[in-house]
């Protein structure tokens, strides 16, 4: 029982994170552009300007994880560096609980 719940919720974060992660791309963009073109961004939005950041910030730093690792699991680093950018911590674990190269000889 347990174990389907733990594949339904990695299921439904691998849907909706990419999602929110886009998003907080395109809002740290659209802040950007305001910013260069002299514009004040709307102070109703900074809470979700910090959530955003936080979140391209831990997802950047699992990114950067799972790049050194993959090559130990037979993975492409970039691929999925940029896969658990988009995941996170799903891509992350997923990388960690296969096992490593010469673990099984």
């Amino acid at each position: 029982m347990m174990i389907n719940f733990e594949k339904n919720f990695s299921r439904l974060i691998k849907v909706l994170s990419p999602l929110l992660i886009t998003g907080a791309l395109s809002l740290e963009g659209w802040n950007l552009y305001v910013v260069l073109v002299h514009h004040s961004s709307l102070p109703g939005l900074t809470f979700f300007f910090g959530v955003g950041r936080f979140a391209l910030i831990s997802h950047g730093i699992e990114a950067i994880i799972a790049a050194i690792y993959a090559p130990s699991r037979q993975r492409s680093p970039l691929g999925y560096g940029i896969y658990t950018f988009f995941v996170g911590t799903v891509g992350l674990v997923e990388l960690l609980r296969e096992t490593k190269i010469g673990d099984n000889l």
